[in-house]
Order: structure tokens, then sequence, then C-alpha cells
């Protein structure tokens, strides 16, 4: 293992906060710092996790604050967060290697993310009331 130093360690602990897996953080400190380190090393960052249950205080503290300001922008569903889905974006468009259809199409779609041109549809019956749902149950004997 290697031994890092405290923005690394401050790193992890926020990006496992803000719900990155041990591996995408793994793969995000090579990135950011030039550090090889191993998805368990990540993992023993996570609070949550039983790898991390003698982690410091100052950095349970750090994660329940990162955690908690992250899971305040979200709603019920992560998916209908814009930060959520833009990171999503990220990880395809970095992952799509040299598919160029690929990655003109993920730039059209962060692009209607970030400048608020999403198509959004809204289903109604007739005269704009609530669509009727009909619940049919057939039994097989």
């Amino acid at each position: 293992m290697a031994a890092l130093k405290e923005p690394v360690k401050i790193f992890i602990v926020q990006a496992l906060a803000c719900r990155d897996t041990p591996q995408e953080v793994a793969d995000l400190v090579k990135q950011e710092f030039g550090i090889e380190i191993d998805r368990q090393q990540c993992a023993a960052y996570d609070p949550t996790k039983q790898r991390g249950k003698n982690l410091s205080k100052k950095y349970v503290q750090l994660f329940d604050v990162t955690r908690e300001k992250f899971d305040a922008g979200l709603i019920d569903i992560p998916i209908a967060n814009k930060f959520y889905r833009l990171k999503e974006i990220q990880k395809m468009y970095d992952d799509s290697g040299k598919n160029k259809v690929a990655k003109q199409k993920l730039l059209k779609l962060a692009h209607q993310e970030t400048d608020g041109r999403t198509i959004r549809q809204e289903h109604t019956g007739k005269d704009g009331a609530d669509l009727e749902i009909k619940i049919i149950r057939e039994f097989i004997d």
C-alpha cells in the first residue's frame, strides 16, 4: 500500500462520500495525483464499510459533512439530478475511446443538460385531465 499524503486522503474521503465506488476513486487518484492505489485501500476511507471502521474521527466527520451536502442536492432518484447525469455522461465519454459518433452524441447530450434545453414531455388525458390507469388482472388456471 502506498503511503498517502493529506490532500490525497481528503480527495478519497470526499469522492467516496459522493457515492463513487472504490474502483472509480482509485482511478481518479491515479488521474489526479499520479499515484496508483487499489480499491481496497480506497475502501478503508469509507466509514460506512467494514474496512473503514477504524477511520480517524476527522475523516469520518469530513465524510459525513460531504455526504450530507451531496445528498441535499439529490432528489429521491439520483438520475433526476443534473450533476449526477453530467457525471455519468462524462464517464461514458471517457469510455467511448475513438468512437467519434458516440462522443458527438454525448457532447450534444451534455450541452443540452447544461444549457437547460432538455426535452420534457408531459402526458395528460383529454382536456389536460389526469390519465386514467386501468389495471387488468388475468388469472390463468
